[in-house]
């Protein structure tokens, strides 16, 4: 009976051992694994127009972001006045994304701040002021000046529009937020890299940034190769996407995007491009497809998630 309780004991002894030698063994290689990965150097953040069709209130997007793993939104400002004009509290609406671990690193807007007619013009820039006013109020960063009003005759001055982006930047100093010059790829000015950064460097502001998105270089036809010569504080944020084959570059629209892997955009090559200028860049999902609006928000935002984390993990090799 004695033995046999011994050799019990030295079973048990000897199976725990093994145990913990297995254990051991698996912790170490997957922290060697995890050692070995290169850390991300991306923040992922949900536009809402990716779940835009769903109509839903501000504050239910900003929840569905954080439940589906984003770290940043990007909500479209009008959205922003209408939650105001309902009677919601901007305060408690900026707490209440603090509270869910959230930051709001850019926001959509369409003022026309770089068009040839003054009037125009100068109520552009009244509504960029309200936008950047309502929009710091949620603790707002950046926000987004796409070529709005500008878009169907080409031959924009380009210096012009530098001085016009100047005085955007410095009203947006006011507000502590910052206008970036957003690419749009069916514009006839500001549709290509070197239109976008000329207007960014000429404007001689010390905030000045360009707003990128992978659906709308390919639309413009530069080449992707063109974001190694841009500098990492030039990019802070960087609309992330894909596109298909059909319909080809020159019908395509915004309604085709489709989430990033699923469709020809070379994202390896464009990741890798930002990350060999030590970017930094918040990449923020912005689709308009009709067929992901007719979905669950929450399924949607919890999918683009996952194929942009696996987009950016394929480009950095991690597994």
């Amino acid at each position: 009976m004695t033995k046999r309780n011994i050799s019990r004991r030295q079973l048990l002894a000897g199976t725990g051992a093994a145990v913990a030698a297995v254990t051991t063994t698996v912790i170490g290689d997957k922290t060697a694994k995890a050692a070995a990965a290169p850390p991300v150097p991306f923040k992922y953040c949900l536009n809402t127009s990716t779940i835009r069709g769903q109509k839903l209130t501000l504050d239910k997007e900003i929840e569905i972001a954080a439940k589906a793993g984003y770290k940043a939104i990007e909500p479209w400002v009008h959205k922003i006045h209408e939650y105001a004009g309902a009677g919601g509290s901007l305060k408690d609406l900026r707490k209440h994304i603090a509270d869910l671990g959230l930051t709001v690193e850019s926001a959509i807007s369409f003022f026309r701040w770089i068009i040839d007619d003054d009037t125009e013009r100068a109520k552009g820039f009244e509504q960029a002021k309200r936008d950047m006013d309502i929009l710091a109020q949620i603790g707002g960063k950046r926000i987004a000046a796409p070529p709005a009003g500008a878009t169907r005759e080409p031959g924009l001055d380009l210096m012009k529009a530098a001085e016009r982006y100047r005085a955007l930047l410095e009203l947006g100093d006011k507000f502590g937020v910052v206008p970036q010059i957003e690419l749009w790829g069916s514009s006839k000015n500001l549709h290509r890299l070197g239109q976008c950064m000329f207007v960014v460097i000429e404007s001689g502001h010390p905030k000045a940034c360009f707003l990128p998105d992978v659906y709308h270089i390919y639309r413009g036809g530069s080449d992707f190769t063109g974001l190694k010569q841009i500098s990492p504080g030039a990019i802070q944020v960087f609309h992330l996407n894909d596109y298909p084959a059909d319909p080809p570059r020159d019908r395509i629209s915004d309604r085709d995007r489709v989430m990033p892997g699923d469709g020809i955009a070379p994202l390896t090559k464009i990741i890798r491009n930002l990350c060999a200028t030590g970017s930094r860049a918040i990449l923020s999902l912005e689709l308009f497809n009709p067929g992901y609006w007719k979905q669950d928000a929450l399924t949607v935002a919890e999918i683009g998630m996952d194929k942009t984390k696996a987009a950016v993990n394929k480009a950095l090799g991690i597994r």
